[in-house]
């Protein structure tokens, strides 16, 4: 079969699997809690994003893996783990939603855009990933499920001003 259709339905799959568990088992604790409480778990959970690296280590993946690719979701991730500590530490302060909406759109985009690299911009095989396959296969959907989350609780949980001008 052919590998590129293997690595589609892997993260089909997973994305399926993970939005059951995450919508079924989180979110309704989640959707009554505050936003911080409710944004904690998610950003702690994006903290480990730091195994993006693996993609620029040498033997993890497979030297025909394109730096196009690689270099770009490597320190995409690196710089989503920094936004998430931002995020976490300004929790309860004036910048709470600010720093989640940043943390939360560069996180997304940055995510989208390996995606795109990989399969448009560089044409990646899904065998030159090595060990990392189960990045975008396993870690990747979970992640994309709780930005989804985390979009939801800040559309829903916003300012009372904000909601009354709109």
């Amino acid at each position: 079969m052919n590998e590129l259709l293997l690595f589609a339905g892997s993260v089909a799959l997973s994305l399926l699997t993970w939005s059951v568990v995450c919508f079924r088992y989180a979110w309704p604790s989640m959707k009554s809690a505050t936003l911080a409480d409710a944004a904690r778990p998610i950003l702690l959970l994006h903290c480990f994003r730091f195994i993006g690296l693996a993609f620029v280590v040498p033997g993890v993946v497979s030297p025909t893996l394109q730096a196009g690719f690689a270099v770009p979701a490597a320190y995409g991730d690196l710089v989503a783990v920094l936004f998430a500590w931002a995020a976490l530490l300004a929790l309860r302060g004036p910048f709470e939603r600010l720093a989640l909406w940043i943390f939360n759109l560069w996180g997304t985009v940055d995510i989208l855009f390996a995606f795109y690299q990989g399969v448009v911009g560089v044409h990646i095989a899904p065998s030159a990933l090595g060990a990392a396959f189960f990045l975008p296969t396993i870690c990747v959907p979970l992640l994309l499920v709780t930005h989804a989350m985390l979009f939801a609780l800040l559309l829903s949980k916003a300012p009372r001003s904000a909601i009354a001008s709109a």
